[in-house]
C-alpha cells in the first residue's frame, strides 16, 4: 500500500493517524489526540527550554504513540541510538523493507522549516516513508506541512542526534502489526476518565488545572522585576510554547473538541457534543491570553503582568469545570 500524506495540526497525533491509516485503520488525528489521553498541561519550572521554564500544553513526547498501543491492539517498536552512523543505517534498512518510520527530530536542523520557526525544540516527529535514489535525499511526511518534503541525509542525521532537553538519540518508531477496530463504547470513557484524572487530580501542584493557577502566579510575580526585558522573555516563552511549539493551548483544545464530537457520535451522547462547544470557547480564551501577551512583549499594549495572571486564573477556573463536567459525562 502507497503511503498517503495528510497535513495535521499537530505533529505526534497527525504521525500516529498516518501510521495507523497506513496500516489499514482510519482514525483521526484528533481520535488519535484524544484516545492517547495526551491533553494535560505542565508548568514545569526545573525543566529549561532555551533557558527558560517549561510550559506544556500535552502530556510528554510518546505519550501519543504509546497511549494508542492498548486500546487499538497495536504494537509498536522503538529503537534509539548511540552512534548516528547506526541510526542512519537502521533507517535505510527499515526504508528499504518498506516500513513507514516515524522519527523524533529537532526543529533547528530541519532545513525545509522556514527560518523564524528553526529554534532548538528536540521532540517534533515526522514520517520517512523513502528515499530518492537519485538525489539521495529522503522523503519526509511532515504533519504539519501540507506537502510530503525532502531532506539531505546529513541534515536529517543532525535532527536525529541533536543534543539538549529531550534529545531524540536517533529515536525509531515502527508498527510490528496491525492494529485492529476497537470497542469504542470501552475505550472512550476509559480515554476520557484518564483525562480528567491528569487535569484534576494530579498529585503534583504544577500539572493540570493546578499547574494553569501554578503559571499565573509565576507571571503575576513578574510585576516584581526590575529588568521589565526579563519579563518579555518569559512571557514570550509562554506564547511559543503555546502557539509555535506542538500547536500550544488553545490548538490542543480545539483538537480535544473535535475529539469530543467524533465520541458523541460514535457512542450516541449528545452531552459530549454540548461539552466540545465549551471547550472551543476555553480554547478561544488561550488564544486571547496568547494576543494579549505578544501585544505587550511588542509594546503594542503597556506590559501588564497581573492582567495576564489573572487571563490564566480564569482559564483553569473554566477548565476545572469543564473536566468536572467531563468526568460525569464519561
Amino acid at each position: 500500500m502507497a503511503f498517503q500524506h495528510s497535513h495535521a495540526s499537530h505533529c505526534e497525533s497527525g504521525v500516529m493517524s498516518a501510521i495507523l491509516r497506513h496500516h489499514g485503520l482510519p482514525i483521526s488525528e484528533p481520535m488519535a489526540f484524544g484516545l492517547s489521553s495526551a491533553m494535560s498541561f505542565a508548568y514545569i519550572p526545573i525543566v529549561k527550554i532555551n533557558g527558560l521554564p517549561l510550559v506544556a500544553y500535552r502530556m510528554p513526547p510518546k505519550a501519543i504513540i504509546k497511549g494508542l498501543q492498548k486500546p487499538l491492539g497495536l504494537k509498536m517498536r522503538f529503537e534509539t541510538f548511540r552512534n548516528p552512523d547506526a541510526g542512519t543505517r537502521r533507517l535505510d534498512e527499515l526504508l528499504a523493507a518498506g516500513e513507514v518510520v516515524g522519527m523524533q527530530t529537532s526543529v533547528f536542523w530541519l532545513p525545509y522549516m522556514p527560518a523564524d520557526l528553526r529554534f532548538h525544540f528536540n521532540a517534533h516527529n515526522v514520517l520517512a516513508f523513502g528515499r530518492d535514489t537519485s538525489s539521495g535525499e529522503y522523503q519526509l511526511s511532515d504533519p504539519v506541512f501540507e506537502t510530503p518534503v525532502s531532506c539531505a541525509p546529513e541534515a536529517l542525521q543532525k535532527a536525529r542526534f541533536a543534543k539538549g532537553v529531550l534529545a531524540p538519540k536517533g529515536l525509531l518508531y515502527y508498527a510490528t502489526g496491525k492494529p485492529s477496530t476497537p470497542d469504542w463504547a470501552a475505550v472512550i470513557p476509559k480515554a476520557l476518565k484518564k483525562t480528567t484524572r491528569i487535569m484534576l487530580d494530579a498529585p503534583l501542584p504544577i500539572i493540570g488545572v493546578r499547574g494553569i493557577r501554578r503559571l499565573a502566579n509565576a507571571v503575576e510575580g513578574l510585576a516584581t522585576k526590575k529588568d521589565p526585558a526579563q519579563a518579555k522573555m518569559f512571557i514570550g516563552q509562554v506564547v511559543r510554547m503555546q502557539e509555535e511549539i506542538g500547536t500550544g493551548g488553545g490548538g490542543f483544545r480545539f483538537i480535544y473538541a473535535s475529539f469530543l464530537q467524533e465520541a458523541a457520535e460514535l457512542l450516541a451522547r449528545p452531552s459530549l457534543n454540548e461539552l466540545a462547544e465549551t471547550l472551543v470557547d476555553i480554547g478561544d480564551e488561550w488564544r486571547e491570553f496568547a494576543l494579549s501577551a505578544a501585544r505587550m512583549i511588542r509594546d503594542r499594549e503597556a506590559l501588564a503582568t497581573p492582567k495576564l495572571a489573572d487571563k490564566l486564573r480564569l482559564i483553569a477556573d473554566r477548565e476545572q469545570a469543564f473536566f468536572r463536567d467531563l468526568r460525569r459525562a464519561a
